[in-house]
């Protein structure tokens, strides 16, 4: 499957592009391109073939869900500007 010159005009008029008749031969082209390839994937018998979830069979390894650091509040709020009953206060940003 090819497409026309017409065609590509007509998308990069939709798509609110200006291309010159350059650009257009070469859109048109990429585009030909695009389609023959899609075509040829879809010429092949996948009758056998079983749908699979993912692409690869691989099972991730997962490490344990298991505390690794000390709770550090007390010690960040003693050195941060002003808290109030274990929260941050911050500036107001938005009025």
């Amino acid at each position: 499957m090819s497409i026309e010159l017409g065609d590509v005009e007509n998308i990069a008029h939709l798509a609110r592009l200006h291309l010159s008749n350059e650009e257009k031969q070469e859109a048109a082209g990429s585009i030909s391109n695009i389609l023959a390839l899609i075509d040829q994937m879809q010429s092949v018998d996948t009758d056998n073939v079983e749908p699979l979830a993912h692409a690869f069979d691989a099972v991730q390894r997962l490490r344990e869900d298991v505390v690794t650091e000390s709770n550090q509040r007390d010690e960040l709020q003693k050195i941060a500007p002003e808290t109030e009953e274990g929260l941050y206060l911050v500036p107001k940003v938005i009025e």
